[in-house]
């Protein structure tokens, strides 16, 4: 498809730059048949006691990085554990650094051992996995969105992490997660709906921009993700007992229908998906979903309006932005029902 029908204008000051509070106080746009504007905390309203709500949990790590070369300042963005210690990145000003260089990174010096196009380089930590993780504790920063222009504040430490965060290895959240608060989790199991969790470590990739003039041409990136034997049957009972699987999040659909065979029936997973959906895709297992709201020309964009339907998406999003609703990571959210 042309990637321009995924084009539309967004008022910049319909960016969320902080979360509301309490976060289920956000809006939540019900896309179905017609448009019907509730709040998050009210999805309990729209499950059945034989649903199963599927999480991403996923745990952000402070995945940016600021380090020097000589005098040169270097601000490196990880979004790829390669093995032990060893990361992708992203590098500004990648010009700057080259194969053999070293950065330096408070008390570390990290190797650059590849560089390619686009500004992505290879770092060698030269330490193990929890060396890794206590050098980010002590020196990286939350790796908020490029579209929130603002440094990150202490806040954000616990405001870009959703309450179901366990697993670490994400550089993005998974958004849709983050208007989850004690209360309406503790609502949907008083519901008697499941609530299970799966893993996909959200990389920086989510926000690359779609440089393509045509879908088919598009490489979508890659990341790993697991579901596990435990949860795959329990969704399955679930869905054969007449429950609908609710995902919340475009991470959560992309593992879940990695995950799906033809038959409709999920499959334990352990390992990378490159799934790139757009629509024409046929869903497998995910009946309905809850996301933010997404940038114009954006794979999670075409994800939603593969799920719910283009023409769908576009009015609901030309609703939102007459009904000013919050746009993006921190922004508000849409409950969609597959369509047809």
């Amino acid at each position: 498809m042309r990637v321009e029908v995924f084009d539309f204008d967004l008022p910049n000051d319909l960016i969320a730059d902080r979360p509301v509070r309490p976060r289920d106080a956000a809006r939540m746009l019900v896309v179905g048949r017609g448009l019907e504007d509730r709040i998050v905390r009210e999805l309990p309203a729209f499950l059945d006691p034989r649903d199963v709500v599927v999480v991403n949990d996923t745990r952000v790590i402070p995945a940016r990085l600021f380090g020097k070369r000589g005098e040169a300042r270097i601000e490196i963005l990880l979004h790829r554990r390669v093995a032990p210690g060893l990361w992708r990145g992203f590098a500004r000003p990648a010009k700057k650094l080259k194969p053999g260089n070293r950065l330096a990174v408070g008390e570390a010096r990290l190797l650059v051992t590849e560089k390619h196009a686009g500004g992505e380089v290879v770092l060698d930590f030269e330490a193990g996995d929890a060396e890794v993780m206590a050098l980010l504790a002590r020196h990286g920063h939350v790796p908020l969105p490029p579209y929130i222009k603002r440094a990150d504040s202490p806040e954000d430490a616990a405001d870009y992490q959703t309450l179901f965060a366990r697993r670490e290895g994400a550089v993005a959240a998974p958004t849709a997660g983050l208007h989850f608060t004690p209360a309406l989790r503790d609502a949907v199991a008083a519901r008697g709906v499941q609530i299970l969790a799966v893993t996909l470590h959200v990389g920086a990739g989510t926000f690359l921009p779609v440089k393509v003039d045509d879908t088919d041409d598009h490489v979508m990136h890659r990341e790993w993700g697991e579901v596990t034997p435990e949860v795959a049957d329990r969704i399955n009972t679930a869905r054969t007992a007449g429950g609908r699987l609710f995902a919340v999040g475009t991470t959560s659909v992309r593992l879940l229908e990695t995950a799906a065979g033809g038959d409709g029936r999920l499959r334990p997973f352990a390992g990378d998906t490159g799934i790139f959906i757009t629509p024409g895709y046929a869903f497998k297992v995910v009946d309905r979903m809850l996301t933010n709201f997404h940038l114009p020309r954006s794979t999670l964009f075409m994800l939603a309006s593969a799920f719910a339907g283009l023409g769908r998406m576009r009015s609901a999003y030309a609703h939102a932005v007459a009904e000013r609703y919050r746009f993006y990571s921190y922004g508000d959210a849409c409950l969609l029902e597959r369509g047809p």
